[in-house]
């Protein structure tokens, strides 16, 4: 699986243009960066300057910081509490707000916009979504021209040959894939660990196993039928285990199914946060590693961390079984995460 995900027979971009726009994530794709999206080098060349572990560590003391405002407001919420919607929700927003250069103001408007964006069964709405977040975009890029400042946004305008209309595809493409798939994440790394208290109590006897918890509750996320792995299409005819491919085909890599192979992880099944996770593909591999992993991790740890210290009493406040999953998107998540302590 590994080596397919970077295997350059493949093309995250269906040659096929009627087909593609039936393929939600891949027409989602395509609306966000339109060419940069089949260039994928020029893309990482973009973007990979901008989560530097130099801009991440100095980004870092904000998140704390955030997060501690957060929980002050979980801590005097009357119990249970949803924590989808106390932390989860606005963590991410405020963070993509603060590096990209978004005023703080608007974060509920494009927020709104994205959770059109992503959802299955309304083109219409999410065609909207798309436009109101381009729209949006737009507006921010012109203002970044003319007044910049040390976010970015500014920073991707200031690239040289880079057109406005490739800066307001990678605008949005980073809001929107910045926060969906982190809110996301936060809900299930803490449902996850929650759900088994042995392992929340080996959190609270040595906090320093948080980046392996981090690590493990990525491997183990909760998957979405309607985001059932990374899609893709063959460049040329060739041949995987025996099964010959042709030009065009389709071909879904699970991601999923990979992270939980018993060839390469032990009783996968089984949350471990002292697991060995480096054959995790939770944010791809080689090439099409995600760029933005190292906010997302860091957001994830600084989050686990307050958490710990301050509500080691924490539990689930519901059943797991009784847990939802948002079926209505492309990223998935829990519907809400009540707890109580």
């Amino acid at each position: 699986m590994a080596q397919l995900l970077d295997d350059d027979r493949l093309s995250r971009s269906n040659p096929d243009p009627q087909a593609a726009a039936k393929d939600g994530g891949s027409a989602i794709l395509a609306g966000l960066l339109g060419d940069l999206a089949t260039d994928h080098g020029r893309l990482r060349a973009l973007l990979d300057p901008h989560f530097s572990p130099d801009r991440m560590l100095a980004l870092r003391p904000y998140v704390e910081e955030v997060t501690g405002q957060l929980l002050d407001q979980v801590a005097v919420q009357e119990q249970p509490v949803d924590l989808r919607e106390a932390l989860a929700l606005s963590l991410p927003l405020l963070v993509m707000c603060e590096w990209l250069g978004v005023p703080q103001e608007d974060k509920d408007r494009f927020g709104g916009w994205i959770q059109d964006a992503a959802g299955v069964g309304d083109p219409v709405r999410s065609k909207q979504g798309l436009g109101e977040l381009f729209a949006y975009c737009g507006r921010l890029i012109a203002d970044k021209r003319r007044d910049p400042g040390d976010d970015a946004v500014s920073r991707i305008c200031a690239t040289e040959g880079i057109s406005d209309d490739e800066v307001i595809g990678l605008t949005a493409f980073l809001l929107f894939g910045g926060y969906e798939t982190t809110v996301a994440r936060i809900g299930t790394c803490v449902s996850l660990l929650l759900a088994n208290p042995e392992q929340w109590q080996a959190l609270l006897r040595d906090p320093g196993l948080v980046p392996g918890a981090i690590e493990e509750t990525l491997r183990m996320s909760m998957p979405n039928p309607h985001n059932g792995g990374m899609p893709r299409y063959a460049l040329t005819d060739f041949e995987i285990d025996g099964v010959a491919i042709r030009t065009g085909d389709f071909i879904l890599l699970n991601t999923i199914a990979a992270n939980h192979d018993e060839a390469v992880f032990d009783r996968p099944d089984r949350i471990d946060i002292t697991r060995d996770t480096t054959g995790s593909l939770a944010f791809g591999h080689g090439a099409y590693h995600c760029v933005g992993a190292t906010l997302a991790r860091m957001q994830l740890q600084v989050v686990l961390t307050q958490l710990v210290a301050r509500f080691p009493t924490m539990r689930l406040a519901v059943g797991v079984d009784e847990l939802r999953l948002r079926l209505t998107t492309l990223i998935g998540g829990l519907v809400r995460l009540p707890v109580t302590w």
